[in-house]
């Protein structure tokens, strides 16, 4: 028997360390090769770890959320005969953002020093919920205060009144319906109460973790406004009902990809909100390409795949595209290529809506934009009232690089658009 110890390779990414999202294995587990280990993430996307030895597991580099640095210990294996050499360093494109799906290829790096605590993952803890001392009933020495009626009908349910406790000044009806319900010391519950719940503790890590991070440091370092407008989209979608009615086998449209079309025909008069801060090196890099962030919801949480040269594609492309890239985030296929670079992002809460947003911007990108709900209500056409369908569009942009006035500018630009549709197709 000898030891295998496998040592975190070095995946590509010219990063120094990954976190432990979560084991696949315990101490003492019999592996085979090539049977996934563990789910480690770097700053882009979860990597599924798979062993390159069969055997049985002996050591573990910690525990879920904590850090383990390129080339150290990730897991000991316990191997038959003499420990096999490891294999040469390699690199391999990620495939997926969630386990299952990347399949990277294990290298002996450098030397690093050993991530401690070395110890299997626990299991989630759950800290119980207080206990609730049934309350005193009332004394069978004591008085009972009752009308006739409610005597008359705890006799004939068989109920002792001295077991209920009264509400106020006096045994009612509603005390016995109360001790019917919840035995001797009953008390009162409000209407449509729900079950007690334990307290849970989740620890926060992996995808969770980085979102807070950068949630944390996006409010952090940029101070945020925001501009909200109401667009009349009733033309915006009529046009998109007669899109699809005649889609055939091309995907329904929605209305982001009229959006997306909207905003990459306003942006080139407002290069300033197309752009990236680095406030490090105090440099604004303003893009000419639109590469789109689309914010999209996933079990593993909040990802943002995006669409490459999105002033290049039409809305049926716009619309394969969003489908395609939101399946795979959802799937955990995205690469991690596809889930970085946007230069401006758009986010959606679909059919939840909203009436107005306040986004936390992308950083480091400079500005991101939220459609919210549609609402028909009742507006003025000159002297008639007529039944629109509105819709608040929000943008949030860093007041560093980008100032109010072109914020609404823009947006102005963008409600042009969509007021009158046509023109999203006219060059």
């Amino acid at each position: 028997m000898a030891l295998f110890t496998f040592k975190l390779p070095d995946i590509g990414e010219g990063i120094s360390e990954a976190e432990i999202v979560g084991w696949h294995v315990k101490v003492g587990d019999r592996v085979e090769e090539d049977q996934p280990i563990a789910d480690m993430m770097t700053d882009k996307a979860t990597v599924e770890m798979e062993s390159p030895v069969a055997g049985t597991v002996v050591r573990l580099a910690g525990e879920p959320g904590d850090q383990v640095p390129i080339g150290s210990m990730l897991v000991e294996i316990e191997v038959e005969g003499d420990a096999p050499a490891a294999p040469p360093p390699s690199e391999e494109t990620i495939e997926a953002e969630t386990p299952g799906e990347a399949m990277v290829e294990e290298a002996a790096a450098p030397e690093a020093p050993p991530a401690a605590p070395l110890s299997p993952a626990p299991e989630p803890t759950v800290a119980p919920g207080p206990a609730v001392a049934p309350e005193p009933a009332v004394a069978n020495d004591e008085p009972v205060l009752a009308s006739a009626a409610v005597r008359t009908r705890a006799k004939e349910l068989g109920i002792d009144l001295g077991q209920v406790k009264p509400s106020g000044d006096r045994i009612r009806h509603a005390d016995l319906d109360a001790y019917l319900l919840y035995g001797a010391g009953q008390g009162y519950a409000p209407a449509g109460r729900s079950a007690r719940r334990s307290d849970e503790q989740v620890k926060v890590i992996g995808m969770r973790r980085r979102i807070a991070e950068n949630m944390a440091a996006s409010k952090r370092h940029i101070p945020h406004f925001t501009y909200v407008e109401e667009i009349d989209v009733t033309a915006l979608e009529e046009l998109r009902e007669q899109l699809n009615a005649g889609r055939g086998e091309r995907p329904k449209l929605t209305m982001l990809p009229l959006m997306i079309v909207a905003i990459c025909k306003a942006i080139p008069d407002f290069p300033m909100l197309n752009a990236r801060y680095d406030d490090e090196a105090g440099v604004v890099t303003r893009h000419g390409s639109v590469h789109l962030g689309m914010a999209t919801q996933t079990d593993a949480g909040l990802m943002v795949p995006v669409i490459r040269d999105a002033q290049d594609r039409n809305v049926w492309q716009l619309a394969s595209e969003i489908r395609r890239l939101a399946e795979a985030a959802r799937s955990g296929k995205a690469k991690s290529e596809e889930l970085s670079g946007s230069t401006l992002t758009l986010t959606s809460l679909g059919p939840l809506g909203g009436v107005a947003t306040t986004p936390v911007i992308n950083r480091p990108e400079v500005a991101i934009i939220g459609p919210n709900r549609v609402i028909e209500r009742p507006v003025f056409r000159g002297k008639e009232v007529v039944a629109a369908k509105l819709m608040n569009l929000s943008i949030s942009c860093d007041h560093r690089v980008v100032d109010g006035w072109d914020a609404a500018s823009f947006v102005q630009a963008v409600r042009k658009l969509l007021e009158a549709p046509t023109f999203l197709f006219v060059d």
